[in-house]
């Protein structure tokens, strides 16, 4: 026993390797973050405004597409309502930004971030001078829009929580009709008010906290939002996203969602909680899902709608996770991409676009039905086939 226990302090790493170990993937984050915020949009040069934005898209739907992949990939789960969290996260967040921007910040012109918002806000205008003089990094602004995005984060986990505690027990068809009629609830209670916008900053500090939710702007749409969504936004968050799946896959609890993907009645018998599990892996992701939203609702060029994020949003999702292999956060990833800027590249013919869109979709998963990686990630052998053939 001793021995064993003298071999264990030994394999036991240092204080110091386990915190280099635990910090170095977020440090990189943060300076990926970083770089993309202040390196890419000159490295773009003319029409950066265009491709800035289509790569905001694309860190957006790749955390959407990583998020869904906890539930569809993981645990093998079907849920058709992913969109549904996006909205609560973006209406959450849009909410706090819009209303809390004329309340804390206390600015007249709250809807323009160019009045109070730091570098890290600043997206695609120069309003703040080529150098950046005299504009903090960090502004009262960008914090309370980290806030507003864990915010609504945190409201599309309840949701979450409070969907999938007593429909997670469904299987199959049944949990996607839930999920699916979830999706759609929301939307109608979105678009069922009647109330607009409130835009007079007097009146809005004249309204009680609890009064302005019924200001989200209803059938019409959410308008006049502030756009504090920036590549370091996304991309944090984003990275962020990725590093949560990838460490949840290799733990033992996404060991636990992996065994019922495989073997749902396996798992139950080997004393897996497969109810308690899927609900973990439903609140994980609807919580990501609720980031995505709050940075969609703040990206400019966006009018927030619910109708905009009904089922046909859902599907989209669905579609960049099979296509990407389910269970492969990297296959995920590269789908969101390739599918976001195949619409763009496919704009020299507007009026075929969508039947190109759709034939290259049915083309690929006839001839990759198990999509692009399968359940294996980019680095592993095993979801490069026809290499290790041609090796031998």
């Amino acid at each position: 026993m001793s021995s064993l226990r003298e071999n264990a302090k030994k394999l036991t790493p240092g204080l110091g390797e386990t915190l280099v170990r635990g910090v170095w993937p977020f440090a990189a984050i943060l300076l990926a973050a970083l770089l993309m915020q202040f390196g890419l949009k000159p490295a773009l040069g003319d029409g950066g405004a265009f491709y800035t934005k289509l790569v905001l898209d694309c860190g957006i739907a790749i955390t959407l597409a990583v998020s869904l992949t906890m539930v569809n990939g993981f645990t093998g789960q079907f849920s058709m309502g992913h969109a549904a969290f996006m909205a609560v996260g973006a209406y959450a967040a849009a909410g706090i930004m819009y209303y809390g921007s004329a309340r804390v910040l206390g600015t007249e012109n709250f809807a323009d971030p160019g009045a109070h918002a730091g570098l890290i806000s600043t997206m695609l205008s120069d309003r703040q001078g080529a150098d950046g003089s005299g504009v903090p990094l960090v502004s009262g602004a960008d914090l309370l829009f980290l806030g507003a995005v864990l915010v609504g984060g945190l409201a599309a986990a309840g949701c979450g929580y409070l969907v999938g505690l007593p429909s997670l027990r469904l299987r199959g068809d049944y949990l996607a009709i839930v999920t699916l009629g979830f999706g759609e609830i929301v939307r109608v209670l979105i678009q069922s008010q009647t109330t607009d916008s409130l835009y007079d900053v007097q009146e809005i500090k004249a309204k009680a906290w609890y009064e302005l939710p019924k200001y989200l702007g209803g059938p019409v749409g959410f308008t006049g939002l502030p756009f504090y969504t920036s590549l370091f936004w996304v991309f944090l968050f984003c990275g962020l996203t990725v590093l949560v799946a990838y460490r949840l896959k290799e733990s033992t609890f996404g060991r636990a969602f992996l065994s019922i993907r495989e073997d749902e009645i396996a798992a139950e018998a080997m004393g897996v909680d497969t109810t308690r599990y899927k609900v973990r892996a439903f609140v994980i992701s609807a919580f990501f899902a609720g980031v995505a939203g709050g940075l969609y609702a703040h990206t400019v060029g966006v009018q927030l709608n619910a109708g905009e994020l009904g089922f046909v949003k859902s599907f989209d999702i669905i579609i960049m996770v099979v296509l990407g292999g389910l269970g492969s956060i990297s296959g995920a990833a590269i789908a969101a991409v390739i599918l976001t800027l195949l619409p763009e590249a496919l704009r020299d013919v507007a009026q075929y676009r969508m039947v190109a869109y759709a034939l290259a979709l049915i083309t690929i998963m006839i001839l990759r039905p198990q999509g692009l990686l399968g359940v294996h990630e980019v680095w592993n052998r095993e979801a490069w086939p026809w290499l290790r053939k041609k090796r031998k």
